[in-house]
């Protein structure tokens, strides 16, 4: 007899081993029908399977937590053996499931066309009309082997002889087509339904290294309907649309050359934004009661070996030797450098917490593959800081830090944050019981934030836990960029102490706090938030000054000099151009505001100002303007 717990408590029993699809039919023939997975306890598991013993079941359908995931990891099968089908040369590799989709990594001497794609989809829907049934096999280890080498699939039969002797081979059979997988899979190819979408071709290597052979990688996204297909599909143009390459090219905000790959070159009306949103950040560090330092650029790699960074982040350093026989790395992260601002001198328990903060610019030695523009690159500024704190202050810390990152986030137009709790990874620095204590500490100070949070195991820094904060863009997109982190392991290693009420030395706790992140990357995702129509107090230039008419360019320059004297960004217009061409110039910059001044306005000491988008004009005495317009310009009430 085996009894089978079902989600609402209820038990249902039967006679000997049964499988998911028994167990769905049991219950009802819709059920049976909509079944496409079951969830064993934690595991997720083929319809196939059989269950010998007593368990916790849930059937998964359309709308379980369970039921993307296997749907894209599906829908990757179906395109390698659309690809198969239609270009037989083709050898398969690794096709996993991705957060919003697939994707296939091939291995052929032609390169796939954007035609070889619109081929490729339409096949894969003919596949899933056939209905193919999928079937789960165990099969000898060198009997996969020869198979797959006699097929010609090298990448495939190099990859079993790397699995471990105890590992099972698992074949899933498609039709008559099949592929090497650890599952769980569809019943069938009819169950994925039509609503994906195959979206690009890209370089990619075998196994992720760049040593090894370059392969080709399709990629595509798959959604349960066609409803949440076409929400994606028009996210994605809203994104190429708002694509801060192409945005800071037009806008004049800055460029990137190969000369300089990883780096920025920021022009003028770039470096203000950038300039713009550091002042705010400095002020509102300025009265959370932080205080600003700034470290060196090259350390010896002694500091970072005794840091632990050394042998984790080594690959991703880029140094420098000096008399011949020292190692200078150039710093990937400011943590260690802060604690040694710390160490000098007599720190009481008195002192503490002191949060130290530094605008740090770091390097990392990204792969070339990885960069992209301002997202992903190997030169950038952190707005870093350390708060060093007895542990009775982490919860007080944690609840300030939390609250000045939520302000922080609404005065830059997100309003969206989700926390993310994340524990120990395998590979970490620091005694389990140190761990303990840590992980306990920051969830009792998570607790007492209020916030909702979600679990996000074994993804903490090698040197504690962390909570991320991840914001929620206009169009719907998720970036991680806060993160607050305990460290009890660092001061430890570096040796860092304060002297306690009791007259004895104590080690530190360590908070490790970011709010945007890297200015490069928050700066990115600013403008794809915006579409590059910040908001006034935002925008490279607040208020372009436009003439209609020679007449008044005079004028035009005591409306900028008044502009100016009262702290907004402006510049003029006197070019020998029709004034509706001058309106569309600088909407098309994005200029929030534009002031337009021809011989009656300047007779009569008048302004007419257009509001980006907008098609009316307000005309305004030029005191009366330069007062609402510093008014509108103003920072957030946060600083």
């Amino acid at each position: 007899m085996v009894a089978i717990t079902l989600p609402d408590g209820s038990v249902r029993e039967f006679d000997g081993p049964v499988t998911g699809a028994d167990i769905a039919a049991a219950i009802g023939p819709r059920l049976a029908k909509d079944a496409l997975a079951i969830k064993v306890g934690q595991d997720l598991k083929d319809l196939s399977i059989s269950i010998e013993k007593d368990a916790a079941v849930e059937i998964v359908t359309r709308g379980h937590s369970g039921a993307m995931a296997l749907l894209r990891h599906d829908c990757a099968h179906v395109m390698a053996e659309a690809v198969q089908e239609l270009y037989p040369d083709t050898q398969v590799t690794f096709g996993p499931a991705t957060e919003t989709g697939f994707f296939y990594d091939f291995a052929r001497a032609e390169p796939f066309t954007p035609d070889d794609l619109e081929r490729i989809e339409q096949r894969m829907h003919e596949i899933v009309d056939r209905d193919e049934a999928i079937a789960r096999e165990v099969w000898d280890r060198d009997r996969a082997v020869r198979f797959f080498d006699q097929r010609g699939e090298k990448y495939k039969a190099e990859h079993i002889e790397t699995l471990p002797q105890e590992a099972e081979i698992t074949i899933y059979r498609q039709g008559d087509w099949l592929d090497l997988c650890a599952g769980p899979h569809l019943p069938a190819t009819g169950k994925l339904g039509h609503a994906f979408k195959l979206l690009k071709v890209s370089g990619a290597y075998w196994r992720g290294d760049a040593k090894n052979e370059q392969l080709q990688r399709i990629t595509g996204t798959c959604w349960e309907t066609e409803k949440q297909l076409k929400g994606y599909l028009h996210m994605l143009e809203e994104a190429a649309k708002r694509d801060h390459r192409r945005l800071g090219r037009e806008m004049g905000l800055f460029h990137q050359q190969e000369e300089a790959a990883g780096s920025v070159f920021w022009h003028p009306k770039g470096w203000t934004l950038y300039r713009t949103v550091q002042n705010y950040m400095r002020a509102r560090l300025d009265a959370a009661g932080y205080v600003e330092v700034n470290t060196p650029q090259l350390v010896d790699r002694s500091l970072w070996e005794a840091s632990g960074h050394w042998e984790k982040f080594r690959e991703h350093m880029f140094t420098v030797e000096a008399d011949h026989d020292r190692v200078l790395a150039i710093k990937p992260m400011n943590c260690p450098c802060h604690v040694q601002i710390f160490k000098q001198g007599i720190t009481s328990y008195r002192d503490l917490p002191i949060r130290m903060a530094e605008f740090g610019a770091c390097h990392r030695n990204e792969p070339s593959g990885a960069l992209h523009g301002l997202m992903r690159v190997r030169a950038f500024v952190q707005d870093d800081a350390h708060i060093f704190c007895t542990e009775s202050q982490i919860n007080g810390e944690t609840v300030a830090f939390c609250e000045l990152l939520r302000s922080v986030y609404s005065d830059l137009g997100f309003d969206e944050v989700t926390v993310k709790f994340a524990d120990r990874p395998p590979v970490r620095a620091g005694a389990d019981a140190t761990w303990d204590r840590a992980e306990a500490a920051l969830m009792e100070a998570l607790e007492e934030t209020g916030l909702d949070y979600s679990l996000d195991p074994g993804e903490g820094a090698f040197y504690g836990p962390k909570l991320d904060f991840v914001l929620r863009d206009a169009i719907g997109r998720d970036w991680q960029c806060g993160t607050l982190q305990v460290d009890f392991v660092l001061p430890e290693r570096l040796d860092a102490s304060y002297v306690g009420e009791d007259g004895a030395k104590h080690r530190p706790v360590m908070l490790h706090r970011a709010i945007l992140g890297s200015f490069e990357r928050f700066l990115a995702i600013l403008i794809e938030q915006y579409a590059g129509r910040f908001p006034l107090w935002l925008a490279p230039v607040q208020v372009a000054v436009a003439t209609i008419t020679s007449d008044a360019d005079a004028y035009a320059g005591e409306v900028r000099d008044a502009l100016a004297a009262a702290g907004l960004r402006v510049e003029t217009d006197l070019r020998n151009e029709k004034i509706n061409y001058k309106i569309r110039e600088h909407s098309l910059a994005k200029v929030p505001i534009i002031a337009v001044v021809g011989r009656r306005e300047a007779e009569e000491r008048t302004v007419a100002l257009r509001r980006l988008g907008g098609k009316n004009q307000e005309i305004l005495a030029l005191d009366d303007a330069v007062a609402r317009v510093s008014g509108e310009a103003a920072p957030p009430a946060g600083t």
